[in-house]
Parts: structure tokens; sequence; C-alpha cells
């Protein structure tokens, strides 16, 4: 344990503790559940670390005909219809931003990306700069391109002049919840149960990003 008591001998639990005045949104998007509830983990760790939170969804952009099609995606559907939408007003206000998707073949889902995509104005102004982002994915097997997606969310993060706050190995909680240093990732079996305990690693992770914030708001004032 030499090597992991050297990394984890730092003082994060303590400054996520007395973090507080940042701005957070958590953004997602969720077919059947379970990035809602990674999202409203996230919410509740930023919460214990002093934040402002925002839980908001990702406008739909499948047609009817396929959430009807299936029961799973059109119950939650139905049961998360007051969740407020996401806006580019959202993306300003907000200090730090964590995202939460599953994969869809190593990749964002479209209706992410189709949001992400309308950012446009606010990147060419400027207004996206210095936002502190992390991000979360799950899959519905272990190597199913949980990492691969939160890489590519990362990759829009750069082009933003986003600060990019990844959990790495500052706890290990990250070990317990599967290792992924890149941001919290979950399988998801076919009975739609998270297979990996990663509610603590989701809670680390939005308070390590509440934490980056804090220090970013504090460097320019």
């Amino acid at each position: 344990m030499g090597f992991l008591s050297k990394l984890f001998k730092n003082d994060s639990k303590k400054e996520m503790e007395s973090m507080s005045n940042v701005k957070l949104a958590v953004i997602y998007y969720s077919s059947s559940g379970t990035n809602y509830q990674l999202a409203q983990w996230a919410e509740e760790g930023a919460k214990e670390a002093g934040a402002e939170v925002k839980v908001l969804k990702v406008p739909e952009t499948a047609p009817q005909s396929a959430i009807e099609s299936n029961p799973a995606w059109k119950k939650h559907h139905e049961e998360t219809k007051n969740v407020p939408e996401v806006t580019l007003e959202d993306l300003e206000w907000a200090d730090a931003i964590i995202f939460s998707v599953p994969t869809r073949f190593g990749n964002m889902p479209s209706q992410m990306k189709a949001f992400l995509d309308t950012t446009g104005g606010l990147w060419f102004n400027g207004k996206l700069v210095n936002k502190v982002v992390s991000a979360m994915a799950s899959a519905q097997n272990p190597h199913g391109g949980q990492e691969a997606t939160i890489l590519s969310l990362y990759t829009t993060m750069y082009h933003w002049g986003a600060i990019v706050a990844a959990p790495g190995y500052t706890d290990p909680v990250t070990f317990a919840a599967g290792g992924n240093p890149y941001g919290t990732s979950v399988t998801v079996d076919q009975d739609g149960n998270m297979v990996e305990d990663v509610q603590a690693a989701v809670k680390h992770q939005a308070k390590r990003t509440v934490s980056v914030a804090e220090m970013v708001k504090k460097s320019h004032n």
C-alpha cells in the first residue's frame, strides 16, 4: 500500500468539504434511467460540497415511435417529463458542468451531440472558456466503450477551452467503482441494473469538480 498511501495522502477531502459558491450544471441523457441516477448522485455530492446545482436533460431527438417500442424507455421518458431541458443559458450560468451519458458505439449519443453542436455561438464569444467539466458514462458490458465515450465528450471540451477535471486516482472509491480515471463508468446488465457500486465514486467526482471550479473562480477574483 506504499504507493497508494502516498497517492491518497493529500488534502483533497479537506478542500472538498470547504467548497462553496460554485454553480454546477449536471447535464445528462438517459433512455432507461441509468444516467439519470448518476446525475442525481452527482447532484448530491456537489450539494454536500456547497455548490448550487441544476440537473438538466438534453432534448430527446428520437421519434416517439422508437420510444413507444421500448417499455423501459417509454417508462423513463414519462417519469422524467418534468425534468427541465438544458439551454444555452444554463451553460453560460454554470461555473462547472458534469455530463452523464450512455455509450453509443463508443461515442456519445446523438441527443447529446445535437445539443453540443448548438454551442457554437457561446464558443465563438468565449463564453465557455475555463468552464470546469467532467463526464460519466454507462454501457452494457465492461468494455463497451465507456472510456471512449467520456474521451469523445472531452474532445469537445478542449475546443471550448474548458478545464477537464477527471477523477484520476484521487480517492480509493475509484478502484471500487471499476478504476476508470477519466470519469466514473458503470456496467448495466440485461435487466437494467448497475453491476458496479459507483455511488461513492460519482459523489467524489462531483466534489472534485466543484473543488477545481472553486479554485478557478478564486484565481479570477
